[in-house]
């Protein structure tokens, strides 16, 4: 819908399920079922991680076991172990997804490009796209707090935003796909939220659009 909205298309709802008929949709399933792939090895690593530190048995209760992972030292191992192992698994999903899937909606590519891109975007911006991450994880920690209703908001907001920072870091190519014609924008606007934030010499391109 952002990619409609900004080549000045019409961007109606009917519009939501176009990309049932994305020549790219074979890819982005592709991408999807890699990212599942990565977060249900995450739930192994991490109860694998939790066994090694307490062992097999189940704490009597859930009070208990927040006592134990708050006030022992086999807790905070649990706490720092998991927020690091967590955090690079974070990273790499941040990675090769952060434009994978814009780009997927905008050129007939594959997965592989299009992760190779992202991971080019972030060698060339590590800090603004570390903020971006991080901007990203507090939006859904505060859309998740109250019973998740808030995602109904910040998942359209990210989305919108995550279009705008992929036309921010690839250079528009020569193969769009036929319903979309991009349109560059010198001026930013509050469309651009929270990329906007950024400043603009923080952002370096990929060359992908030099080469269709």
């Amino acid at each position: 819908m952002s990619r409609r909205r900004e080549a000045g298309l019409d961007s109606s709802p009917s519009h939501v399920f176009d990309v049932l008929h994305s020549p790219s949709l074979g890819a982005i399933i592709a991408l999807s079922v890699l990212l599942m792939a990565i977060y249900l090895i995450w739930l192994v690593v991490a109860y694998a991680l939790y066994i090694v530190i307490f062992g097999y048995s189940a704490p009597a209760s859930i009070e208990q076991f927040i006592t134990d992972l708050l006030t022992t030292p086999r807790g905070w191992t649990l706490i720092i172990a998991r927020w690091g192992i967590g955090f690079l698994f974070a990273a790499l999903v941040l990675s090769i997804s952060a434009i994978s899937f814009p780009l997927l909606l905008d050129r007939d590519v594959g997965a592989v490009d299009a992760m190779q891109t992202s991971l080019r975007v972030m060698a060339a911006n590590p800090l603004p796209m570390a903020l971006w991450g991080l901007i990203v994880a507090a939006l859904l920690v505060i859309g998740s707090i109250p019973f998740f209703v808030g995602l109904t908001v910040v998942l359209p907001l990210l989305g919108h935003a995550t279009w705008h920072l992929y036309r921010r870091t690839v250079e528009p190519g020569h193969n769009p796909h036929p319903d979309y014609q991009p349109r560059e924008h010198p001026h930013h606007s509050a469309a651009d939220f929270p990329v906007a934030l950024l400043p603009t010499h923080w952002w370096g391109k990929s060359d992908i659009g030099q080469n269709g």
